[in-house]
């Protein structure tokens, strides 16, 4: 039977209050951390594999040659590849520099790397676009993702991002078929002291008609909707998900009012896939990009947002509750160059 699963501290007991005062160390930890090298130097270790190549090999390359010719200009296409920049944004990228070099005379191969890094700046700009949900109350986000993209544990840091910014929160368990994902959405609720509304082994789609109700009773400022994982080839599951945006439209006639896709920074062009596959059948209005952790693929991004320019809302670079942060195109470029 479905209703709220919020945390009860009277059933946990010392288990609850165990499992929060082990916590609460590495959060005490994630604060030090943050505090002494700050949340720019934490990124540039998550993009480290990235900026060997975009950073060190670039820097390399551009100091063995003397002038600019198609030689050079092959060798940048080579190393933009094998960071995963992409096929048709590497084309843009050198497209743009070849332009800048002719109009403004460029003649030292050094100064490419500036060039290079303007123009994948230029790309990113566009999309930094942080996510505004005073525009309906309750705001309802519907979340999606692969398995194991980290979709339900963005779930949680967004809900104690948004309460940090003076929201009052609902989660929606919406993937009911595996129970350890209501569970882990349970355990966020508990941490966070938001009430958690699902069911296991329900239907994902009358879970969502319950919870946007509740959230409207109960004036809630964003109901955050987590869903089953999939993969895009998975068809009779992303019916599914079709079907969970429908019942929440026919609730509130004007949501969902935003629907995110959660990616894993590692898994590089294979996002595209992910990207276009959801998009196709929910109209992405979002994207937040997780496990930026040291082997992340960082340059898919480029590749991501020349397929689709959809708005890039939050950056993952920890485990940490509060490792999650808005996207910002500055810091990312100078994290992949510097």
């Amino acid at each position: 039977m479905w209703g709220f699963l919020k945390g009860d501290k009277k059933d946990k007991g010392n288990e609850q209050d165990a499992s929060e005062a082990r916590a609460q160390p590495e959060s005490d930890a994630t604060q030090t951390e943050a505090g002494k090298s700050g949340w720019l130097a934490r990124l540039k270790s998550g993009l480290s594999a990235t900026r060997d190549k975009l950073g060190t090999q670039l820097g390399s390359l551009l100091g063995t040659h003397t002038r600019i010719d198609e030689a050079l200009y092959e060798e940048l296409e080579t190393l933009l590849l094998s960071a995963d920049v992409g096929v048709a944004s590497t084309q843009m990228l050198l497209s743009e520099t070849r332009q800048r070099v002719a109009r403004e005379r460029i003649s030292d191969p050094a100064q490419l790397k500036e060039v290079l890094k303007q123009a994948l700046l230029e790309l990113l700009e566009p999309v930094a676009r942080p996510l505004v949900t005073t525009s309906q109350r309750p705001f309802i986000m519907l979340v999606a993702g692969v398995n194991g993209s980290g979709k339900t544990t963005s779930i949680g840091k967004l809900a104690k991002y948004f309460q940090n910014d003076g929201k009052s929160i609902m989660l929606a368990a919406g993937d009911t078929f595996r129970a350890a994902a209501v569970e882990q959405l349970r355990t966020w609720g508990a941490r966070n002291d938001v009430q958690v509304i699902g069911q296991q082994g329900g239907d994902p789609a009358a879970v969502m008609f319950d919870a946007v109700q509740s959230a409207q009773a109960r004036g809630v400022d964003i109901l955050i909707a987590d869903t089953a994982g999939r993969l895009p080839t998975q068809l009779h599951l992303m019916e599914e998900l079709k079907k969970v945006k429908r019942v929440i439209s026919r609730v509130s006639a004007d949501a969902p009012h935003e629907i995110m896709l959660v990616l894993d920074a590692n898994t590089g062009q294979n996002a595209l896939t992910q990207v276009k596959a959801f998009d196709d059948a929910l109209g992405l209005t979002g994207l937040t990009l997780t496990k930026l952790d040291g082997t992340a693929r960082g340059g898919t991004i480029a590749a991501i947002v020349r397929q689709k320019p959809i708005p890039i809302r939050f950056i993952g670079v920890g485990e940490g509750i509060d490792d999650l942060r808005p996207f910002d195109a500055r810091e990312f470029v100078d994290a992949l160059f510097d």
